[in-house]
């Protein structure tokens, strides 16, 4: 297993801590943008895999708005990904996440491997990004736990089926996750829900999740959407990914509307503008 030294700036918990704080004063959701270190993700084909494109991109997210960066080196999307070990999920983050937590703005890292929350929140990441939420690894809830960062909790399936009920299915995995949470010690101010969007689910139920996403704010805890550049959004109107961007944000604004307070894009500058474009009109109603 690859180790490194923690960076002596890191301060997992209460900089992780701040940035959840901050969610409760602001007039529209924080924008976290994607950065993924691998040759296969669905939306950018390994375009960002070298390191120093990826410090490049970092750079224009953060100009561009982003609240927070979220750096995934494992490929998670639904056809077609191949799964790794933790070494060589480490091997692609050790070049780029460093740097750009040295950058300043909160890192999350994107990881359902322990080992390698364990080894960025030693570098300077702030928050894990669990797709499994808790249930897939078990030191996962332990590791977080220990270290006082916060966690986003994602709903996930090993694959659709179009004949389930996708909200209950959501609310009871949800509810599993928050179990898990709580026996390990997980203060709830510290955990964010993701309704997975796209994972284990048909296109149906994706947008089902989306136009219901109200319904999970009974878990009184803050939600995350990413909506960028599904595949949802070629169902409606037949696209690739990387020509989703006007579907993307009209997700985005629905989910904002539906109570989600972090928001996970691929295309920050745009993203930004329409939610703050969005507050701007709805403050003079």
């Amino acid at each position: 297993m690859i180790a490194a030294k923690p960076r002596p700036t890191a301060a997992t918990g209460p900089a992780g801590h701040a940035v959840l704080s901050a969610l409760k004063s602001r007039p529209y959701p924080a924008v976290m943008g994607v950065l993924n270190v691998t040759p296969d993700s669905f939306s950018d084909g390994g375009h960002f895999a070298a390191p120093e494109r990826a410090l490049a991109q970092a750079r224009r997210m953060i100009a561009e708005g982003a609240d927070i960066i979220d750096i995934g080196a494992e490929s998670t999307r639904p056809y077609g990904s191949e799964p790794i070990s933790a070494d060589e999920e480490l091997q692609r983050l050790q070049p780029v996440l460093p740097d750009v937590v040295a950058l300043g703005v909160p890192v999350s890292i994107d990881s359902m491997k322990s080992a390698v929350v364990a080894w960025a929140l030693d570098q300077g990441a702030v928050i894990a990004n669990d797709v499994w939420g808790l249930q897939r690894d078990s030191g996962m809830a332990g590791l977080v736990a220990e270290r006082g960062a916060p966690v986003i909790i994602m709903h996930n399936r090993d694959s659709a089926d179009p004949a389930i009920d996708i909200m209950q299915d959501i609310v009871e995995f949800f509810a599993h996750s928050l179990d898990i949470a709580a026996k390990a010690g997980i203060s709830p101010d510290k955990i964010v829900l993701d309704p997975g969007i796209g994972f284990g689910k048909t296109p149906e139920q994706s947008m089902t999740a989306l136009a219901r996403l109200g319904e999970l704010q009974s878990f009184g805890l803050p939600l995350l959407v990413g909506a960028s550049r599904k595949r949802f959004i070629s169902t409606v109107t037949p696209s690739e990914p990387h020509q989703r961007l006007g579907g993307s944000i009209a997700a985005h604004l629905l989910a904002a509307q539906n109570g989600a307070q972090i928001i996970r894009a691929h295309d920050v500058a745009e993203t930004v503008q329409a939610l703050r474009v969005t507050a701007a009109i709805r403050e003079r109603e």
